[in-house]
């Protein structure tokens, strides 16, 4: 997509590319945990129906290995302790040339 600009130079030409479904939902995993918000920012920034998407939110979800779980144990006389979350992030960034 491009679009002419008005400036006092002359006419200039910009160019705008809308993200990758794959842009918008890392874009979106970033943001919040929670799938069907993921669904719903990456539809909204690709134009796409929400159903389409929830789709390959799900799928993404499942190959990147993330796991959170928070558990609370009672220890010894009633006392509450943590436990230690572990939480394992892969990004997978693209091979792309272009420049």
């Amino acid at each position: 997509m491009s679009e002419d600009w008005n400036t006092k130079y002359g006419t200039r030409r910009v160019r705008r590319d809308p993200p990758t479904l794959e842009e918008a939902i890392f874009a979106a995993m970033g943001i919040t945990e929670d799938l069907d918000q993921q669904a719903e920012i990456a539809a909204s920034l690709m134009g796409m129906p929400f159903d389409a998407v929830q789709a390959e939110v799900k799928k993404a979800n499942r190959s990147t290995g993330t796991l959170r779980v928070s558990r609370v144990i009672a220890g010894e006389q009633g006392a509450q302790r943590s436990v230690v979350v572990e939480r394992r992030v892969t990004r997978k960034f693209g091979n792309d040339k272009r420049i």
